[in-house]
């Protein structure tokens, strides 16, 4: 009898250090889930425009499949990855951050550029040019996952850069939940945004009240509105996590002046106000995000295009 009560009670206490565990594990997936809130309103803005112009019936199988890609990216290459590198090249994870915080600025710039100074854009022309709907589908996919690829690469590593240190299974169990809780949002949000239209339009035909054919009306009228506005949060979003990014990394590295100098300047202006002091320095972050990416605009167009059109043999976008 008492072995069986030493039993329930050695149960008892791996029990509790499983729940303990889970509660580390969604602790730190929460924290570094809301680093990545920038990349995953602008993915979360960008998916749509893939299935523009596509028979309405494929749009539901075309977001799962890049979601299905997105899942294996993050889980099946990008997790590994991560770890390796936290464990036997962490020196090289700031200047990855970094890196990505300029891919960041640079198309939250290119954005707010593209609207000042409307150009064209060689993948819309491209599309354009096919027409097979079968090959459009694939085009379309094929530039998605490659998309969603560089902006999961951002999500992991940012995700990754916000884990304490521990448990190499519990970080990996964090990373992992953030993918899948990440991938997840991302895609039934976007699926539930390209059918809002399609859902309008038929409570507008066929809805048995004024006020049900009203809001279908409204869903139709609404859901371009409802892009913009998704693409200006997630733009902004970008610019403020990308100089952010940007800020932390210089710090990091020994160069504490701009970081001190957005600090001092939010402290002065929002006192002990916490969200007035997040406030003024994601303004300050932002702006800064901003000046790089429009500096990094004529290198990346006229310098780094080329070369990578010349290498793939492709043509360049201008």
């Amino acid at each position: 009898m008492s072995g069986l009560i030493a039993l329930l009670d050695d149960v008892a206490a791996l029990t509790r250090i499983a729940a303990a565990s889970l509660d580390d594990v969604a602790g730190m997936a929460t924290k570094a889930g809301t680093k990545a809130a920038g990349v995953i309103i602008d993915d979360a803005a960008v998916t749509p425009k893939y299935v523009t112009g596509l028979d309405p019936k494929r749009e539901l199988p075309i977001i799962w499949k890049i979601a299905r890609a997105s899942f294996f990216n993050k889980l099946v290459i990008l997790l590994p990855v991560a770890m390796l590198l936290r464990y036997y090249a962490p020196w090289l994870l700031v200047p990855l951050l970094m890196i990505g915080g300029l891919y960041l600025c640079f198309e939250g710039a290119e954005k707010i550029y593209h609207v000042l100074r409307p150009h064209k854009d060689a993948h819309v022309e491209a599309d354009m040019s096919v027409g097979d709907p079968v090959q459009l589908e694939k085009r379309r996919v094929k530039g998605a996952i490659k998309t969603d690829f560089i902006l999961s690469a951002e999500i992991m590593t940012i995700t990754l850069n916000e884990i304490p240190d521990g448990s190499i299974w519990l970080q990996a169990a964090a990373l992992a939940v953030v993918a899948v809780a990440i991938t997840a949002l991302v895609y039934g949000v976007v699926g539930l945004i390209v059918k809002m239209d399609d859902a309008g339009a038929w409570l507008a035909l066929n809805g048995r009240t004024g006020v049900g054919r009203k809001l279908g009306k409204g869903l139709v009228y609404g859901m371009p509105h409802l892009l913009t506005v998704l693409s200006t949060v997630g733009t902004a979003a970008m610019l403020w996590v990308g100089g952010s990014i940007l800020v932390h990394g210089v710090h990091d590295l020994g160069w504490h002046a701009p970081y001190d100098l957005i600090h001092g300047v939010a402290v002065s202006i929002a006192g002990s106000n916490g969200f007035g002091v997040w406030a003024v320095t994601a303004l300050a972050d932002g702006i800064i995000g901003l000046a790089v990416g429009l500096l990094l605009i004529p290198i990346v167009t006229r310098v780094l295009s080329p070369i990578l059109a010349s290498v793939t043999g492709t043509k360049a976008a201008h």
